[in-house]
């Protein structure tokens, strides 16, 4: 195939089981950690996904479901009716785009740390398992686990 041949197919609309996408490029997900403290999406994260809409299909910044999930700091969250509102403005300027969202779910698990949510305690995970590093993210920078 060609180079043209090849860029005509990857621009070339497609069918993803019933979701039509004006191409086969996807953006995957990348923190950005502009959310604040709050982490409620804004009109910064808004205008950052509409200028890359010309994607067939976006796949957000990782997003916290919990607050005993958060693991990192300024990342967006769903876990709160506030925060599910504020994705709107998100997600309607990348729809005004034509383009489809995804939102990445996120947990951190054994990987947050407790400073992130001091009234909840310790962090949650699937099992009592020791993370197998030395460091986990903080508000402050890293810190010894």
């Amino acid at each position: 195939m060609t180079e043209s041949a090849n860029s005509s197919f990857l621009l070339s609309p497609f069918d993803l089981r019933g979701l039509p996408l004006k191409n086969r490029v996807v953006m995957a997900p990348m923190t950005r950690s502009r959310a604040g403290q709050e982490r409620l999406p804004n009109s910064l994260m808004a205008e950052y996904y509409a200028q890359r809409a010309s994607a067939g299909l976006i796949i957000t910044e990782a997003t916290v479901v919990s607050t005993q999930g958060i693991g990192w700091p300024n990342t967006p969250g769903i876990y709160s009716s506030e925060q599910a509102q504020a994705w709107k403005i998100v997600v309607d300027a990348v729809h005004s785009k034509g383009t489809p969202i995804f939102l990445q779910l996120w947990h951190c698990g054994r990987a947050s740390h407790s400073s992130f949510h001091e009234k909840e305690g310790l962090p949650v995970a699937p099992s009592a398992i020791k993370i197998e590093r030395d460091y986990v993210h903080t508000p402050w920078g890293q810190a010894a686990v």
